[in-house]
């Protein structure tokens, strides 16, 4: 088998919800300095009403074991979304599809928490929907996420919503009367160990690599191949914020 057919083989990997068991132990993800679950759990009590935004394939939000009838899921990529309605539902946990409006699909003051993890969302529904007094916990991919990966692939690469960094995030999150309890930003490392890996990732990452296929980048990869074989693996940083709101 060639090169280009094993990496085509990474490429055409199904994948349900975030699962990246395929490449487990072929990359690597240095470890945060927060600890999203911890925060979460932090703040979360049983008899709160939740909703978890951008739940993927709610493979986090179960692992909350918050009780089932108070615990809700918006989803807004059709493949997760339509997994959500098969593994969340019969337990009794509410899914709704969310669209790019950015319009959250439930009554005013409903919730006493909301999370987010790596989903887009609009501050100003996100306080429709809360309770006075009520709880926003998100954690984002910023900005400068993959930048060095995403100039490889793309010509003329320009950075992408450049809002998506703690100092704005913050500031809006304030003008719109939200209280912050607590911010972090870091810059962790990501290694692919093989190209396979890197396709993988970037074949399920569209957002990053639109378009992108082992056919259209092929001489690329095998210039990174080289490096990979020179260095051991292929790095790239990383951007993730961290921030819990209080409705005022």
């Amino acid at each position: 088998m060639n090169l280009k057919e094993l990496w085509q083989g990474d490429e055409n990997q199904s994948i349900k919800g975030w699962d990246f068991s395929h490449i487990k132990d072929r990359w690597y993800e240095e470890v945060l300095p927060f600890d999203y679950k911890k925060i979460v759990m932090k703040y979360l009590k049983k008899d709160m009403t939740l909703l978890d935004m951008g739940t993927g394939g709610g493979e986090f939000l179960l692992s909350l074991n918050h009780p089932h009838q108070n615990t809700y899921a918006t989803e807004g990529y059709k493949p997760n979304y339509d997994y959500c309605l098969e593994q969340l539902q019969p337990l009794g946990i509410t899914v709704k599809y969310i669209d790019k409006s950015g319009v959250i699909p439930f009554d005013d003051a409903t919730f006493d928490i909301i999370i987010n993890k790596h989903s887009n969302y609009n501050i100003k529904e996100v306080k429709r929907v809360l309770k006075k007094g009520g709880l926003f916990i998100t954690q984002q991919i910023g900005c400068y996420n993959n930048r060095e990966l995403s100039q490889v692939f793309i010509e003329g690469f320009e950075l992408p919503d450049k809002h998506k960094h703690l100092n704005i995030q913050s500031s809006r999150f304030i003008e719109e009367e939200f209280k912050i309890l607590e911010c972090d930003e870091y810059f962790p490392e990501i290694r692919f160990y093989d190209i396979g890996a890197l396709v993988f990732f970037c074949k399920i990452i569209v957002w990053e690599f639109p378009g992108f296929s082992v056919n259209k980048y092929y001489n690329k990869l095998r210039k990174l191949h080289s490096i990979c074989q020179r260095n051991g693996y292929i790095t790239s940083k990383e951007h993730r914020f961290l921030l819990v709101c209080k409705s005022k």
